[in-house]
């Protein structure tokens, strides 16, 4: 009986210990978990983390990492000692749209499906069967 009693009493102690170590550990300063600090870097002005990779989508209205969910294009002209930086465009769920992520673009670009099956705007053009993306008129990006 005595052990019964000891061990109980080692458990609880040891428990209790525990809580408290985890609390001041997850809650420095005993503030409220709403008002502490977001760890993992700054988010931009949609709330995008940053660091993370992510960027805000319009067609998708929401936070993405483009790497992952859209499609990659590779320049087609590239220099030997650069890194490859490669444009990523991304489709709407009916496909009636295109939203184009340039490397040297801080926005994007909205492109809209023509009555042939190419999505242009301006001087911008992403021809969908041989995933290639025109500027201006000339071959820039396509998908290898």
């Amino acid at each position: 009986m005595k052990k019964v009693t000891l061990l109980a009493w080692t458990f609880l102690a040891l428990t209790a210990c525990s809580d408290r170590k985890s609390n001041s550990r997850n809650n420095p300063e005993g503030q409220d978990p709403e008002q502490r600090p977001q760890i993992g870097g700054d988010r931009d002005r949609n709330g995008c983390l940053t660091a993370a990779g992510e960027t805000w989508s319009g067609i998708k209205q929401d936070c993405i990492q483009i790497f992952n969910v859209g499609q990659r294009l590779n320049p087609i002209e590239k220099n030997e000692v650069e890194a490859v930086i490669s444009a990523f465009v991304l489709f709407n769920d009916d496909r009636s749209k295109l939203e184009l992520f340039l490397p040297d673009q801080k926005k994007t670009i909205l492109l809209h499906r023509d009555g042939k099956g190419s999505y242009q705007r301006d001087s911008w053009k992403f021809d969908p069967e041989d995933s290639t993306l025109y500027i201006d008129g000339k071959k820039r990006y396509k998908t290898e």
